[in-house]
């Protein structure tokens, strides 16, 4: 029996390739990545650490590298059109998408 997976993209222009993930994990990190835009935007960098809160210690531990998942979740996220990098310079800023 085969693990269920998730593809994973990217919304960058020209770049084609995908990942697969676990199906628990990509909805573990979605959910909290829902849950956190929820109050507002947020900056990517600070995304990771933000959501290292919202996960159980034996979550985490299941997950392996916690920045690896939120950046290939996040990305894939980005391509759903679930959130959006706010225009701007500076850091990127994340935010739920339109419904």
């Amino acid at each position: 029996m085969t693990t269920p997976r998730v593809l994973c993209r990217t919304p960058t222009p020209g770049k084609t390739g995908v990942t697969r993930i676990p199906e628990w994990k990509f909805d573990l990190v979605r959910a909290a990545i829902l849950e956190d835009l929820k109050d507002g935007a947020v900056r990517f960098s600070e995304l990771p650490d933000r959501i290292a809160l919202r996960l159980t210690d034996e979550d985490r531990q299941k997950l392996g590298s916690l920045g690896w998942h939120v950046t290939t979740v996040k990305l894939e996220m980005e391509t759903r059109g679930e959130i959006k990098r706010l225009k701007g310079q500076g850091p990127q800023l994340l935010a739920l998408g339109s419904p």
